[in-house]
């Protein structure tokens, strides 16, 4: 299977990471152009992410000189160690529908900090104390960067005029729990990869990256069914609706999930090097990339009043800074 061993390469996939987590919701955004559902585009999304976990397991992940091949650890996975990376996807998926529903009920100025922010907090210090790789200070003090970079894009958005019904306790609630569920997927993800994997041989009974992720992709396509449903019930949305799309809407669905696992998959690789709390902090700068594209291609801005202006060049500066200082914590 292919692996990283160099933190170069480490820090170009996590760059990657943040590129794919900061750019997939365009996707949505295209689809929602043309009406599309949240609810109905997701299945499209979360069949996406498992389809290419399918792909990425069976050509990185099978061929090569290092490492066990995907169907090889397949055979002799043990389920002690499948069950995390199916929770990971299940928590993962309420997680992120979560907080759509958040910043549908409160406004992104209410659920972005809330959800990302307690997300990239819990994460990073529950990864780091997996496995403490990099310097805590650096890692840390970005960390506080990104989340006040979070905190100025939420009062730049506030200052946005308000379109439609708020409910900021009932949204600052699925906010929270979101963020506490995003922040634990990716550990838990981590429990089921045998560590070292980079430069050791599988421990007997674990996963592969390539492998946990298939399991990744499965737990979140399967608990659609569940959690997706409830949602496509609250909105008055049937299945049959989800059939009368067009092909392009399935396709931009199916892209989405595809950018986002592509992000996903280069991240645990990276980890291998840059460690899991560096790796999955600096792929939480994805929303430095959500910002600009906010920013200079979607203009959401542009009905913004004067004064907006210093919260966007704070934001950009702490993200700047923040993604900086976690990189440097590898050194």
């Amino acid at each position: 299977m292919f692996v990283v061993n160099s933190l170069p390469l480490a820090i170009v996939f996590c760059v990657i990471t943040m590129l794919g987590w900061g750019s997939w919701a365009n996707t949505q955004k295209l689809a929602g152009k043309e009406k599309w559902p949240f609810p109905l585009f997701y299945w499209d999304y979360a069949i996406g992410v498992f389809v290419f976990s399918l792909i990425f397991a069976h050509t990185f992940g099978s061929f090569g000189p290092s490492g066990t091949p995907t169907r090889e650890n397949m055979h002799g996975a043990e389920m002690t160690f499948v069950w995390p990376a199916l929770i990971s996807g299940i928590l993962f998926n309420l997680s992120n529908l979560l907080l759509v529903a958040g910043i549908d009920a409160a406004g992104m100025s209410v659920a972005f900090p809330v959800g990302v922010g307690l997300a990239l907090v819990i994460g990073t210090v529950e990864s780091y104390l997996q496995q403490p790789k990099g310097d805590p200070a650096l890692l840390f003090a970005g960390v506080a960067l990104i989340v006040f970079a979070m905190i100025m894009s939420a009062l730049a958005h506030k200052r946005l005029p308000q379109v439609g019904a708020r409910n900021p306790l009932r949204g600052l609630i699925f906010s929270a729990v979101a963020g506490c569920l995003m922040g634990f997927f990716y550990p838990q993800l981590l429990r089921a990869i045998s560590p070292h994997f980079n430069t050791e041989p599988v421990i007997p009974g674990m996963l592969t990256p390539y492998v946990a992720l298939v399991f990744f992709g499965a737990g979140v396509l399967v608990s659609n069914f569940l959690w997706n449903s409830i949602f496509m019930r609250t909105g008055k949305l049937t299945y049959a609706d989800y059939f009368r799309g067009s092909a392009r809407l399935h396709w931009l669905g199916i892209l989405g999930g595809f950018i986002w696992m592509l992000a996903l998959s280069f991240n645990v690789l990276a980890s291998g090097v840059a460690g899991p709390a560096v790796s999955y902090a600096l792929g939480q700068g994805a929303t430095l990339v959500a910002a600009i594209w906010g920013l200079f291609i979607w203009r959401e801005f542009r009905a913004a009043p004067a004064g907006t202006n210093r919260y966007l060049g704070l934001m950009l500066a702490g993200y700047t800074v923040g993604l900086v200082l976690i990189g440097a914590a590898t050194l």
